[in-house]
């Protein structure tokens, strides 16, 4: 499972807790560690293309 799953989750946890509780600051505290998720998706998923087309020239012979 990627990091960013597993941290997107606990944003979303965290942003109903504050919610249900009218923490405002857990809230919003929730709604960072989404965004921060969806960065380092971002981030992994760049990172996963370049391993695949390192891969690629390997197999390529270059």
């Amino acid at each position: 499972m990627r990091k960013s799953t597993v941290q997107k989750g606990k944003g979303a946890m965290k942003e109903v807790a504050g919610k249900t509780t009218g923490d405002t600051h857990l809230e919003a505290e929730g709604r960072a560690d989404q965004a921060a998720a969806e960065a380092r998706a971002a981030i992994e998923r760049v990172h996963e293309s370049a391993q695949k087309a390192r891969d690629d020239m390997k197999r390529r012979g270059a």
